[in-house]
């Protein structure tokens, strides 16, 4: 079991803001800003629910290459929701709202990459 992802990000305001409106449909807010007066070195803000941040991202470190992280979805129509705000605070779409029955007969995903080019996925697993 993964208690939380960090993911390095170039511009943590741009990047903060293209989750806050992205995440917003599953349910996923801002619970946590650590500066890095705090950490004596970068910056981070976690991402999560019910005051448990599980998504980080931080400034101060080079990104390597793109990551994929799949967040869960509740049912397709926030998969969609996921898809229409990411593209419209400026994610580029990876894949549309859409059954991928090669994964399983009922999961339901839409991908996007960010702004620092990471794949990003909202999947339900029953859709049908």
């Amino acid at each position: 079991m993964i208690d939380h992802l960090g993911v390095p990000a170039r511009d943590l305001a741009r990047s903060r803001a293209f989750f806050l409106a992205a995440l917003a449909p599953l349910g996923i807010g801002v619970v946590m800003d650590v500066t890095a007066e705090q950490t004596g070195g970068s910056a981070h803000v976690g991402f999560g629910a019910n005051g448990k941040p599980f998504f980080w991202l931080g400034d101060g470190h080079p990104a390597g290459g793109p990551v994929h992280v799949a967040f869960t979805a509740e049912t397709p129509e926030a998969v969609r929701l996921f898809h229409r705000a990411a593209i419209a605070a400026g994610g580029t779409d990876n894949g549309a709202p859409g059954l991928r029955p090669h994964y399983h007969p009922d999961y339901y995903a839409a991908f996007i990459v960010d702004p620092d080019g990471n794949n990003v996925e909202a999947v339900c697993h029953t859709a049908g």
